[in-house]
């Protein structure tokens, strides 16, 4: 997940986010027997991280990367209690899961790889791997987080760009200012949250996320269907900061830029609403309103031109 938070964040869990930092860590419970009849299905977010030994910020990363599977119930996303039972019954629980969700920075990264933070922040700008996270420093720029599994994988797949003269193809478009970091972790996230869901209006909802008023109004023509994508939009980064500085560079971030990129989530949505619009219609406001009665109405078999009653009083008429 694309999880915003502030450097006091990190001290107040007791995570310091640096090698050799110290790290408290949950206590686990035993997942509880199977719902009874009338209790809710599964149990919520916070309760399963506790159960999993996950810090917050760790379960929802891995509620996002799908290492754990969630339910929708009535009472919202929730756990299933046969998921966490197959979680902590898997072989190397719980360090195999928290190893699957380890992220780093530049500095660890390039660690972890044996090259230098420069490079390694050549190879990210270039989108030879995503970001999974980010957060917003106190200097407003934003930090970029990486799945340590990425980095093995890509070190496993493309060893020749770990040593050596970088690419001439990358070094043109360093040098042209291109950076697929943010771009990376939109289509990343983008496609999380598709396969949450096969609502086609959900999922027109979801494509809608990344773009701006302007861009939303060319995708999709009809207002009534814009209207209601723009109601089912989720939230890319669910915790937002309170500093106005910083939710302006986390909007940045969240909205597609680049022709390429926006006409790619253009037509993605148009064809989205397409589909969902066959499925069945937005909803579209009551315009059956009833008539207002219209008071020159004469009452059937009452002639026109004789006011009676108090009227016929009060114009002298007996």
């Amino acid at each position: 997940m694309a999880v915003v938070r502030v450097e006091q964040q990190a001290r107040d869990t007791g995570e310091t986010g640096k090698t050799g930092g110290t790290r408290e860590v949950p206590e686990r419970r035993k997942p509880s027997a199977p719902a009874g009849p009338g209790q809710p299905t599964g149990v919520a977010f916070r309760t399963a991280a506790r159960m999993l030994g996950l810090m917050q910020r760790e379960f929802e990363l891995a509620e996002q990367l799908g290492e754990v599977r969630t339910v929708t119930t009535p009472a919202g996303r929730r756990v299933a209690r046969e998921e966490l039972a197959r979680l902590t019954g898997a072989e190397g629980f719980p360090e195999a899961l928290r190893a699957r969700l380890r992220v780093v920075g530049t500095a660890e990264g390039a660690q972890l790889l044996g090259i230098t933070p420069g490079r390694l922040t050549r190879l990210a700008r270039g989108g030879f791997f995503a970001p999974a996270r980010f957060y917003v420093n106190r200097y407003r720029r934003v930090v970029w987080l990486y799945l340590a599994t990425d980095l093995e994988e890509f070190a496993t797949r493309e060893p020749d760009l770990l040593t050596g003269r970088t690419p001439p193809g990358l070094s043109a478009s360093l040098a042209a200012g291109e950076d697929a970091r943010a771009e990376g972790w939109r289509a990343r996230r983008i496609d999380q949250l598709l396969s949450r869901t096969r609502d086609p209006w959900a999922r027109a909802g979801v494509l809608a996320a990344v773009l701006g008023p302007d861009e939303l109004a060319v995708a999709v023509g009809d207002p009534h269907d814009r209207d209601h994508v723009r109601e089912l939009r989720p939230a890319l980064v669910p915790v937002r900061p309170v500093a106005a500085a910083a939710r302006k560079v986390i909007d940045e971030v969240q909205t597609a830029e680049g022709p390429q990129e926006i006409l790619r989530y253009r037509v993605a949505l148009a064809d989205a609403v397409r589909k969902a619009r066959r499925v069945r219609p937005a909803p579209r406001p009551d315009a059956a309103v009833a008539p207002l009665p219209n008071c020159r109405t004469r009452p059937p078999g009452r002639s026109a031109g004789r006011p009676r009653g108090l009227w016929r009083r009060l114009v002298g008429k007996r």
